[in-house]
């Protein structure tokens, strides 16, 4: 096949495929998890997904999925233990071939509950878990017991190699996919754009900076309030900052967040959104997307998004951002698809948002059209399905 070619997808005629995660609402794992299901259904398969429901849930069924109510998200050892009972009378009852775990509790029941039923279990270390004592690391180890072991990037598979040696024969990359159709410029009407324009209140004449992300500190929310500052004291006076995500009940961050930009003098500038669910036209409406995560990203999805529409991104240099972003010094800056800069420094992240807001329109284009070739060769939904696909395939012809 040659290396531009279409990725295809194994034949799973006859092949049920259990995926478990703890909810179906907004987030990297649980959009991926919708992915996968629509994936093994049109390759002949039966999706299952166990959780305990959400947002993504509808979307999941019309792609041909079932959507199983199972209490996923609890933490308690008895009811986890409990759930690896009831897993594999699940798995018995459905003729399930495999189990894919995408969290860490319900993937301590499905370890138990795959090898009481001699089932290949596949994991995806969908986060860089915080290390912590014994106990949190042997908790935190079972995204490395499955019999394959996706990350969703090279900087996961070298954490995991680090981390738990026992699993470095086991690691496959798979890297996070995006449908490309929905962030195509040519597919988002200006009537979408001109909708959210409006529902978040921000004038014609004014630029966006975005980050999309949910409420929580290590996201880096208050970075860009903090660098919002510094450009407005330095005259930048035609840019709103949109903060759009959910709180996800830290009402608290929320509430201190509006005192910072208060405080700040940005209260008619920066505006919290709450969740959007047309990320393509919030990308397209935004002038610079950043991610000032203070944590490294496991992948960096809003990132890749950005840059699919063409947007010039300002990310934090941690984690995947080398692979998802090139940028100096890795990549000379004339080549550049965005911006790295140090982490948890509104000085740098202001600075890298002033460049970005300052091209030329010649160098925008110019910078759209690396970024958008960027992803559609590494970070497509095809390549990511096809290789978590082949996985599957491997294992349950091994099994068989």
């Amino acid at each position: 096949m040659e290396d531009d070619a279409p990725p295809t997808l194994p034949d799973l005629s006859g092949t049920t495929i259990l995926q478990i995660i703890p909810e179906l609402n907004a987030g990297g794992a649980e959009r991926t998890a919708v992915d996968i299901a629509a994936a093994v259904v049109a390759a002949g398969g039966r999706a299952l997904i166990a959780s305990e429901g959400g947002r993504l849930g509808p979307e999941a069924e019309a792609a041909g999925a079932e959507c199983v109510d199972f209490p996923a998200a609890t933490k308690n050892p008895a009811r986890m233990l409990a759930n690896a009972t009831r897993l594999a009378s699940l798995v018995r009852e459905r003729n399930v071939a495999l189990i894919h775990a995408r969290s860490r509790a319900p993937a301590w029941s499905a370890l138990i509950a795959a090898r009481r039923t001699g089932l290949p279990l596949v994991t995806t270390y969908h986060g860089a878990y915080r290390r912590g004592g014994a106990l949190k690391n042997l908790y935190n180890s079972v995204m490395a017991r499955g019999d394959a072991v996706i990350a969703n990037s090279q900087f996961v598979a070298h954490m995991i190699a680090e981390r738990h040696p026992f699993a470095a024969d086991r690691i496959d990359v798979v890297h996070r996919g995006t449908d490309l159709s929905a962030f195509d410029p040519a597919h988002i009407t200006p009537e979408r754009i001109e909708r959210l324009r409006a529902r978040w209140a921000v004038a014609p004449d004014r630029r966006i900076v975005l980050l999309a992300a949910r409420l929580t500190g290590w996201k880096g929310q208050t970075i860009l309030i903090d660098a919002a500052a510094k450009l407005a004291a330095a005259g930048l006076d035609d840019v709103d900052f949109v903060l759009a995500g959910d709180a996800q009940g830290r009402e608290s961050y929320r509430q201190g967040l509006i005192d910072r930009m208060l405080r700040a003098g940005l209260g008619h500038r920066v505006r919290l959104v709450d969740h959007c669910e047309d990320m393509p036209a919030a990308f397209a409406l935004a002038d610079v997307v950043t991610a000032p995560s203070t944590d490294a990203e496991a992948f960096g999805r809003s990132a890749v998004e950005a840059q699919a529409l063409g947007k010039p991104v300002v990310v934090s240099d941690l984690g995947a951002a080398p692979e998802t972003v090139l940028a100096p010094p890795d990549t000379p800056a004339e080549i550049r698809t965005g911006w790295r800069v140090p982490a948890g420094d509104p000085d740098a992240l202001a600075r890298g948002l002033a460049e970005a807001l300052a091209l030329t329109p010649e160098a925008r284009q110019a910078l759209a059209e690396r970024a958008r070739q960027h992803v559609q060769r590494r970070f497509s939904l095809e390549a990511m399905t096809s290789a978590t696909l082949a996985i599957y395939n491997r294992l349950t012809l091994d099994a068989g």
